[in-house]
């Protein structure tokens, strides 16, 4: 699933090389056996952070975005309501975190949402706000999830 708008459609190469390291490796990784932490790929230009957590409340999760990376949200285990919203809609609850290359956003008033389950994954740009963790109507729910994080 990659979701964006018409006008980034051509800003961006999903086909170059990053990207073929980034799915090459949820590929042929055995994702279920890596610990949580950082995986390396391809240093600083390719990495992938393994995650594992118990989804939660829309309030516990705000929307998110960074302006370093693509992120390629894969889940491996479980399942979690995956919130979107272009950048632009969102007024932050914070300053850009450069470091973390991170800003946090209030939660805005309408937004977009999918429901990724196990195989499942997005492609978030920077210009797109997500708030990743939440839980579904099912309610809590363990979750493994492999988060590649491509360099701009």
């Amino acid at each position: 699933m990659l979701t964006t708008n018409i006008t980034l459609a051509e800003k961006y190469d999903y086909l170059s090389d990053k990207f073929k390291k980034a799915f090459t490796f949820l590929r042929e990784t055995d994702l279920a056996s890596l610990p949580t932490g950082r995986a390396e790929i391809d240093g600083d230009e390719v990495y992938a952070s393994v995650q594992s957590y118990t989804t939660m409340t829309v309030e516990e999760c705000a929307f998110e975005s960074h302006l370093e990376y693509f992120d390629v949200q894969y889940v491996v285990e479980g399942e979690e309501c995956f919130g979107y919203e272009p950048v632009k809609n969102l007024t932050p609850s914070m300053d850009y975190d450069a470091e973390r290359d991170l800003i946090f956003y209030n939660e805005p008033d309408d937004a977009g949402s999918v429901i990724l389950k196990a195989g499942d994954f997005a492609i978030v740009p920077p210009e797109d706000g997500h708030a990743p963790r939440r839980m579904t109507k099912n309610g809590p729910c363990p979750v493994k999830k492999i988060v590649v994080k491509v360099k701009l």
